[in-house]
């Protein structure tokens, strides 16, 4: 994506002044990655010009993920990921509905991959220097909104 006035493709406001997200695109993907020393936060990524790009990518470096919500305005998703005898647990619900639990079979579907500091899948939480990898659906992108917003909670916070 090249804007004429070489303005980056998103502008990026995080609620907290330290939490930081850093943007790497590349043909047809951005990936987003959320640091927050705190722990809880919200940021909201608003692209300047355009489209999304095809695929948008979500990595939030936290130790563990207590809640997670990533909003386009009109649809809000939810859901949390842990670990269970080393394989990832992870619950997802749309528009608060917490009792009616997404599978991959909704287009809102969001897999979430642990992945430890080693860059390989995490054992054990909390993790060190590793992260929660959520590919965001595309459902959460069509009719182009303007911006998403995503708010984060990890569960080892402070």
């Amino acid at each position: 994506m090249v804007s004429v006035d070489n303005e980056p493709p998103f502008r990026i406001t995080t609620k907290r002044a330290d939490d930081r997200v850093d943007v790497k695109t590349e043909k047809g993907k951005a990936t987003f990655s959320v640091h927050s020393p705190f722990g809880i936060g919200q940021a909201a990524i608003e692209r300047t010009s355009g489209t999304w790009p095809d695929a948008v990518l979500l990595r939030l470096h936290l130790k563990g993920l207590e809640n997670f919500k990533v909003t386009n305005g009109k649809v809000k998703l939810e859901g949390s990921a842990s670990l269970r005898d080393g394989k990832p647990l992870v619950r997802a619900w749309k528009d608060g509905m917490e009792d009616a639990p997404l599978d991959a079979k909704s287009p809102f579907w969001i897999e979430v991959r642990i992945v430890g500091g080693d860059g390989k899948q995490a054992k054990e939480l909390p993790l060190k220097g590793g992260y929660f990898e959520m590919p965001l659906p595309k459902a959460m992108f069509e009719g182009n909104p303007k911006s998403i917003t995503v708010d984060w909670i990890d569960f080892y916070r402070g």
